[in-house]
C-alpha cells in the first residue's frame, strides 16, 4: 500500500503532534483529532490533513469523528490511540474520581475508539490498530499505581485483539516509550487530591523526580514517529515497539527478575497440579 489513511487521537502535542506531522510529510494522509480542535488547524492546511474534534470519553464524540473520518478519506489503515494523561500520587492519596477518570481516558478511551471502528476495519479487510503504551506497564513506581494500571490494562487487552483480529488481516501493535522530551508532565500529569504523611519517601519521591525531569528527557518524539512509521510499514510488525535506550534496559530488567522469581519459588509454585492419571 503506497499511501495509508492515519486516524491519530491526542494531537495537540507530545507523541500525536510529531507523529501526525510525520505522516503528513511521508505522503500519507491523516485525520488528526484534539478535544480542542483549535489546537490542530495547521494540519488543516495540508491537502493530505483533515482535523476533527474527539473526547475518547464521549461516545457520542467518538461516533462523530468515526464518521467525519470515514467520510473524509473513505477508510482508515492506521488507527493510532495517543490521547492520554497521567495520574501521580499514592493509590491511597488518589480520590476514587481521579482514578476513574485516569481509567476511563487511558483504558476506556481506546477502547471505545477501537469498538468504534472495528466494523470499518473488518469490512475492508485490514487496518492497523496502535495503542500508546508506557514504561509503567513493562514495570510500575511507587506513584503511577492507577496510571500504569490502565496502561497495563491496554496491553492485555491489545494482546487479545491482536489474536482475535488477525483473521480480518488487521494488525495490532503496541508502542512502549521512555522518558520522551514532550510536555507530558508538565501539562499532562495530574497529582492526587490528597497529601498523606510516609508516602513522601515512595510517591511523593517518584512525584519529585518527575518534576526535575520535566524538558530534559533523552527521547526525541521526532525519531519516535519515525520509529512508528516504520512499524507501520513493516511486513511483520512488532507485537511491541519499545522506544529508546530507558525503556529497552527496563524490558531487559524486567525479564530477568520475573525468570528469577519464578526460578526461586519454582519448588512451591510447579508441584500443584493434579498427579499424572
Amino acid at each position: 500500500m503506497d499511501t495509508r489513511v492515519w486516524f491519530i487521537t491526542g494531537c495537540s502535542s507530545g507523541f500525536g503532534k510529531a507523529l501526525a506531522e510525520a505522516v503528513l510529510e511521508s505522503g500519507d494522509r491523516l485525520i488528526g483529532t484534539a478535544r480542542d480542535v483549535r489546537s490542530i488547524t495547521d494540519f488543516d492546511q495540508f491537502d493530505r490533513g483533515r482535523t476533527c474534534a474527539l473526547d475518547v470519553t464521549d461516545p457520542v464524540s467518538v461516533a462523530a469523528a468515526r464518521q467525519f473520518a470515514l467520510e473524509a478519506w473513505g477508510r482508515v489503515d492506521v488507527l493510532v490511540n495517543n490521547a492520554g494523561y497521567g495520574l501521580v500520587g499514592a493509590v491511597e492519596e488518589c480520590s476514587e474520581e481521579q482514578i476513574r477518570r485516569c481509567f476511563e481516558t487511558n483504558f476506556h478511551g481506546p477502547l471505545r475508539v477501537i469498538r468504534e471502528f472495528l466494523p470499518a476495519l473488518r469490512a475492508q479487510g485490514r487496518g492497523h490498530i496502535v495503542n500508546l503504551s508506557a514504561a509503567a506497564a513493562i514495570s510500575n513506581y511507587a506513584g503511577f499505581g492507577a496510571y500504569g494500571g490502565a496502561k497495563a490494562a491496554l496491553e492485555l487487552l491489545s494482546e487479545s485483539l491482536r489474536a482475535e483480529l488477525a483473521p480480518f488481516g488487521i494488525r495490532v501493535s503496541l508502542v512502549q516509550p521512555g522518558p520522551f522530551r514532550t510536555d507530558f508532565i508538565a501539562r499532562s500529569l495530574e497529582k492526587a487530591e490528597a497529601t498523606i504523611p510516609g508516602y513522601e519517601r515512595s510517591s511523593g519521591k517518584f512525584g519529585r523526580f518527575l518534576e526535575t525531569l520535566s524538558g530534559r528527557q533523552p527521547g526525541d518524539p521526532a525519531k519516535a514517529a519515525q520509529a512508528i512509521l516504520a512499524l507501520v510499514r513493516a511486513d511483520s510488525p512488532p507485537m511491541r515497539l519499545v522506544l529508546g535506550k530507558y525503556a529497552h534496559e527496563k524490558v531487559r530488567r524486567r525479564c530477568g527478575e520475573l525468570e528469577r522469581e519464578r526460578a526461586a519459588w519454582e519448588s512451591v509454585g510447579l508441584p500443584t497440579d493434579f498427579p499424572p492419571a
